[in-house]
């Protein structure tokens, strides 16, 4: 099951590191294997969170998130991404980005760090809706129960999130954007740069998530209804409609997990410039991370990993929430990467930990004959 899972991940492990040191010997090596640990350790919480995603989709959705989405991961996040932020930023063409990348390597890290505020801004946004829609649901199972009851509640107020979003990127453009610090200390104003990208990132999630959330609940009116009147759907041709139905729902669910990903990312490609300027590096040692992140997802559906410790999402969009809190941070001041990944380690290793509790609890009671009764330890 593991070779099977993570096959792919240890033999891109393999050839990026052989790849590092033919290009630039053990010190390229150290390097790229060190930026993969980055990688994973920040990315950890988005793979528990992918893994809720990708349940819902059939064994060939799932395919084409470990083959063409790793494609777009691996490729598009962590090699194209770089230079169109340069290419962008400084008002070059994408050749020009590339060769200003591969030849003037001190000068493509200050452009990718001016451009800093409106990826974190774009990021920061996207991440923090997707932790506040989840936060203001009602949901069956609480973990922090002092916390999510009453927000729950407050989630009833129709568009709360998105207010709550729109306050926060208009304290952040108004507190941290108006003292961003480019290159080199220089205090420049960031306001509407801020404000744009925080704006372009609420859109995004509004769109993908609005798509996916439509076709995935137009998909369960549709399984429901063939359900109750299988031979009357068969004469009229509805198992065709469902079946097209399950594609555009997959569709567009895969689309969420890719601008999720891509968000996730941010912090990945900005934090490996702490590390090295060389773009090819760069590509390896996220690339290889990316993989591992992919297969971690679908190794979490498969064992059923999220039914079994229920808690491990609530803390997956706990680490989501502080994520985006930090990147919004960030447009003014910097954050040690370590820090960054040790926040999202300790809440879905907390959350992990309660849900051990919770399962053990259940099983003593259910061994005493009082499982109706069993009080279930929460995360506190």
């Amino acid at each position: 099951m593991i070779l099977k899972t993570f096959g792919w991940s240890f033999a891109v492990t393999a050839l990026g590191l052989v790849a590092a040191v033919f290009y630039g010997g053990w010190t390229a090596f150290g390097i790229v294997a060190i930026l993969s640990v980055l990688e994973i350790s920040l990315s950890f919480d988005n793979a528990v969170v992918n893994a809720g995603i990708l349940k819902k989709m059939n064994a060939f959705w799932q395919k084409i998130f470990l083959t063409l989405g790793i494609l777009i991961a691996v490729f598009g996040m962590r090699l194209v991404f770089p230079v169109v932020i340069v290419a962008v930023s400084a008002q070059l063409g994408p050749i020009e980005a590339v060769e200003l990348a591969l030849t003037d390597k001190h000068r493509y890290q200050e452009l990718v760090t001016d451009a800093h505020p409106a990826i974190a801004a774009f990021g920061g946004m996207f991440l923090l809706m997707i932790f506040l829609d989840f936060i203001f649901e009602d949901r069956d199972i609480k973990w922090l129960a002092w916390l999510e009851r009453p927000l729950a509640k407050l989630g009833k107020v129709d568009m709360l999130s998105v207010c709550v979003a729109l306050v926060v990127l208009l304290v952040s453009a108004m507190t941290f954007a108006a003292n961003a610090h480019q290159h080199g200390g220089a205090t420049v104003d960031k306001a509407e740069t801020v404000l744009i990208a925080g704006v372009a990132g609420l859109i995004t999630y509004m769109i993908v998530g609005g798509l996916s959330g439509y076709f995935e609940d137009k998909l369960e009116e549709e399984e429901e209804r063939e359900h109750e009147a299988e031979e009357a759907a068969e004469r009229s041709g509805k198992p065709r409609s469902a079946v097209a139905l399950a594609g555009k729902a997959a569709f567009f669910m895969f689309l969420y997990l890719e601008v999720l990903d891509a968000s996730f990312s941010f912090d990945g490609v900005i934090g490996a410039f702490a590390i090295t300027n060389d773009i090819v590096l760069m590509a390896l040692g996220l690339g290889i991370g990316a993989m591992y992140v992919r297969s971690l997802t679908v190794y979490l559906v498969r064992q059923g990993t999220l039914d079994d410790y229920v808690y491990l999402e609530h803390g997956a969009h706990y680490a989501i929430g502080a994520l985006a809190v930090i990147l919004l941070v960030t447009i003014q001041y910097q954050i040690n990467e370590i820090i960054t990944g040790l926040v999202g380690v300790v809440l879905i290793g907390w959350s992990f930990w309660s849900s051990v509790r919770r399962n053990r609890a259940l099983a003593d009671a259910e061994q005493a004959g009082d499982g109706e009764k069993a009080e279930v330890p929460s995360g506190v």
